[in-house]
């Protein structure tokens, strides 16, 4: 489990878990300057939403540094061990990165952004060279939101032979909340679940102690 650290360093806590109940840090993942420059850090800037991913023997964290150089991501085959130096991903220059590898050997990157000027923000996608960085397509738009704003945090599966886009949106405040689409093609068209959002401490502000939920992951067990 990673977490964001915005503007403090060391970044990027580092827990891990054998039953999602019981958790032991082990570090952090961004221990060094060259992996996290911060020095035009503003408060709740720096590092934004990362994710962890294990593919292949090698685990990957890719995040934002909104104020250090963008989207990047560092690997690393002991997650306890010294990280990487940062692969940069200039070509993308949205935030929340995430990575999805299929079953052919191709790396997807979704993250949230725009296609260029005058197309709309959302949940944008392309394929990626994971030793270079390099985008392999243009950037496209597969799913918007359910209608609420700041469409965030995407994460891409497939499970049972379909693929599944789970994202935040909301605002990362009280309106806060996840949701997720389906389609038969990772490109989409995404179908809205009719249930959404599927989880959101929205409109409880004086019942749950624990509120502006909106950012989520799955695991399988």
């Amino acid at each position: 489990l990673v977490s964001s650290s915005f503007e403090f360093f060391p970044g990027v806590p580092l827990f891990t878990s054998r039953d999602l109940v019981h958790w032991r840090q082990l570090g952090h993942v961004l221990t060094r300057e060259s992996q996290l420059p911060l020095q035009k850090a503003r408060p709740s800037g720096g590092i934004y939403a990362p994710t962890i991913r294990h593919h292949d023997g090698t685990f990957y964290m890719i995040t934002t540094n909104v104020d250090g150089g963008g989207n990047f991501y560092v690997t690393a085959t002991d997650p306890a061990e010294p990280w990487s130096e940062p692969v940069w991903l200039r070509d993308f220059g949205g935030i929340d990165p995430s990575l999805f590898f299929d079953e052919d050997g191709t790396v997807y990157l979704t993250g949230q952004g725009s296609g260029g000027p005058g197309q709309p923000r959302g949940i944008y996608q392309t394929t990626l060279d994971l030793k270079t960085g390099k985008l392999l397509g243009p950037l496209r738009l597969v799913w918007d939101r359910t209608g609420t704003r700041y469409p965030e945090g995407p994460h891409l599966y497939k499970v049972r032979g379909r693929y599944y886009l789970m994202i935040a949106e909301g605002g990362t405040e009280y309106g806060h909340m996840v949701t997720i689409a389906r389609a038969d093609s990772p490109w989409g068209p995404f179908e809205a679940c009719p249930r959404n959002p599927i989880l959101t401490h929205r409109q409880t502000e004086n019942d749950m102690l624990v509120q502006g939920t909106g950012h989520a992951d799955l695991v399988e067990a």
